[in-house]
């Protein structure tokens, strides 16, 4: 369990380094690391299912195995654009709209697996 809570508060950390990238308009930042967020949360609930970490950044393989809902599942599908396009200058243009989408995206996912975890 010691490594479910490691995973969880690295998630917490991402979500407020991907909330303080928004409010200094670091539009991209904010969107790469709310994908971080919700991949670590997932991670931490895949490790108390599975008894292993499973190491990929696909968000929607992991949210599949977890049996997550559709609603979440079009997050994470959102959310993994971000993975790759943010961390290049040729990537998409990030705008405020787009970052604290992703940002509400990653906290509505962090918060079903804080939920999940409990059960």
């Amino acid at each position: 369990m010691e490594e479910v809570k490691a995973w969880l508060e690295k998630a917490e950390e991402d979500l407020v380094t991907a909330k303080v990238n928004l409010e200094n308009k670091r539009y991209d930042a904010a969107a790469f690391f709310a994908h971080q967020a919700a991949e670590k949360a997932l991670k931490a609930l895949y490790i108390l299912r599975f008894k292993k970490l499973w190491k990929t950044h696909d968000l929607v393989a992991l949210l599949v195995k977890l049996k997550g809902g559709k609603r979440l599942l079009r997050f994470c599908d959102e959310l993994n654009r971000h993975y790759i396009e943010t961390r290049y200058p040729t990537g998409a243009e990030y705008t405020e709209r787009i970052a604290a989408k992703a940002v509400r995206m990653a906290e509505r996912v962090v918060r079903w697996v804080k939920r999940s975890v409990k059960e």
